[in-house]
């Protein structure tokens, strides 16, 4: 990979394809997952299928930690750039921004922090958009302002069998968790502009759940607009091909991006979850 001048990075969670984090050069700092006293890397020490084996087998409900500041002392330092920016998950649901910042004061480079206001392919996109406007010789101004333009039309929603994870997790209250499991119903849930986890709806059946997220996202977003497209899921390929046929019939889509719940944030979404991203290309 060519050293550039600028340097992307990003935390485990915005759940990237390795392929596309190589092709882009995007730096990735793992968050961890812990499993009683076994504290993982995601994405190094435990890859995706690996982690819904055991979060299925294990008696300990796994939790999460943000990256150390050290952890991204020793990113930052290892890339040759003059410039980092980097992009976080939202401060809603974790403290690895606390980490990045603290890092920004120590290392002899200058680095931009920037909160993604988002999660999995929420923050994917946006780093995605870093990359590429650094990759076309963009100057810092015009990569933040890229990431700017992509969070103006971003929406976010997804859906789980179960809000039990996220309750656990704390990422949800209590009331929250009461409401969507009365009668079984499903949640939809979305990444609100603030960063906030909001359950917006409860449908009756897991299809139903599914074709209901092409359908909130375009209630918002005008279709025939050119769309970026990600949907990103614990496993659950066949759903995921429903909801991405659903956006092909509907909508303008000239990207799609496949890919899978990482650790982390499937320590929080459990088994099952699946979601949808969607921006104006």
């Amino acid at each position: 990979m060519a050293a550039h001048r600028i340097a992307i990075m990003s935390d485990s969670t915005c759940d990237l394809p390795s392929a596309l984090l190589e092709e882009l050069g995007i730096v990735v700092v793992p968050l961890y997952v812990l499993f009683g006293e076994d504290h993982l890397r995601d994405g190094v020490d435990i890859d995706t299928p690996g982690f819904y084996q055991r979060l299925a087998a294990d008696k300990v409900h796994p939790s999460t930690s943000q990256p150390t500041t050290a952890d991204f002392v020793r990113a930052i330092e290892a890339t040759e750039a003059e410039e980092v920016i980097c992009l976080h998950i939202t401060h809603r649901l974790s403290g690895t921004g606390i980490s990045a910042n603290a890092a920004r004061e120590i290392v002899n480079r200058k680095v931009h922090v920037v909160d993604s206001l988002s999660v999995s392919m929420g923050l994917g996109f946006q780093v995605m958009a870093a990359a590429r406007a650094r990759n076309a010789g963009a100057s810092v101004d015009e990569i933040l302002a890229e990431i700017e333009r992509v969070r103006s039309t971003l929406h976010v929603v997804f859906t789980v069998e179960t809000l039990e994870f996220l309750h656990r997790g704390g990422r949800i209250g209590a009331a929250a968790k009461v409401l969507g499991t009365a009668l079984q119903l499903k949640p939809v849930l979305n990444l609100a502009p603030d960063g906030q986890i909001d359950a917006v709806e409860r449908v009756r059946s897991r299809k139903k759940s599914l074709l209901r997220l092409p359908e909130y996202v375009l209630e918002r977003l005008d279709g025939s607009q050119p769309l970026r497209v990600g949907v990103m899921h614990g496993l659950a390929y066949e759903d995921a091909e429903t909801v991405f046929s659903q956006m092909r019939q509907r909508a303008n889509v000239i990207e799609e991006v496949h890919t899978l719940v990482g650790p982390v944030v499937g320590t929080h979404g459990g088994p099952g979850v699946l979601g949808l991203a969607v921006h104006v290309a």
